[in-house]
């Protein structure tokens, strides 16, 4: 029986966050499957992604991307009362305002999700392979 390992990202820094980034882009994430947890400080959401990893991959996977120390969420273009429709992540960015971080989540359809955190620290974590 061969093992299979299910691949966990911890970004720290904006090189590390360009990786997790990367890995996402194209990927459908369900609109019921986006959370901001303002108690925890939490923000993180379900994607189906292709795995990049590996040259010409079609394999999909479903990952969770949490990002953490968030103080606050805005998003834009995004209608949260379609609970079942998708939206596809094109990029996430990172911008440095004063003191504190802005993490952009660039969708397909212009939505925006803006998160602001005073440190990075973002985890894509592998759940399952998703057999078509």
């Amino acid at each position: 029986m061969v093992k299979k390992y299910l691949k966990k990202i911890i970004a720290q820094s904006p090189q590390d966050l360009q990786v997790i980034s990367a890995c996402c882009e194209g990927g459908k994430i369900k609109i019921n499957e986006i959370k901001y947890l303002p108690e925890n400080k939490i923000f993180l959401f379900l994607i189906e992604r292709i795995s990049r990893e590996k040259k010409n991959s079609k394999e999909k996977v479903k990952s969770v991307v949490k990002f953490e120390y968030i103080e606050k969420s805005k998003s834009k273009n995004i209608d949260r009362s379609k609970v079942n429709s998708f939206v596809e992540l094109v990029a996430i960015k990172l911008f440095k305002n004063n003191k504190n971080f802005e993490i952009t989540l660039l969708f397909s359809n212009n939505g925006i999700i803006t998160l602001t955190a005073e440190i990075v620290e973002v985890v894509l974590e592998d759940q399952n392979k998703i057999n078509d």
